[in-house]
């Protein structure tokens, strides 16, 4: 058996929606399952095209970072959808956790 690999080759300093399904419990006791968009950059690709690779996602809520480990072969995964892609120059982009404001510069090309 054999696995499926992503279309979309995804690389740091690309801008992501992630589709997550969330499962949630009613008054009722009622399972219910709804679609959480999670939208941010890329700092880091782990594990490149294994069963467990991962994705680091990054966006800053009211002037807090918030990071959250997506695996790109998971069934709680939706699907991902690329926002835009930014020009960068290193494989982890640590230095847009940090408190000063580092711009990037859009690529030109299509997704």
């Amino acid at each position: 058996m054999t696995e499926q690999t992503p279309a979309v080759q995804f690389k740091p300093g690309m801008v992501v929606k992630v589709h997550q399904k969330i499962k949630e419990l009613n008054t009722k006791g009622e399972e219910k399952e709804r679609i959480q968009i999670f939208e941010g950059t890329i700092l880091a690709m782990r594990h490149g095209s294994e069963a467990g690779a991962t994705m680091t996602v990054h966006k800053i809520s009211d002037g807090v970072g918030v990071e959250r480990i997506f695996p790109l072969r998971s069934p709680a995964v939706a699907k991902f959808e690329v926002v835009k892609q930014y020009t960068v120059r290193r494989a982890r982009l640590d230095y847009l956790k940090g408190d000063f404001k580092r711009k990037l510069k859009e690529k030109k090309t299509q997704l």
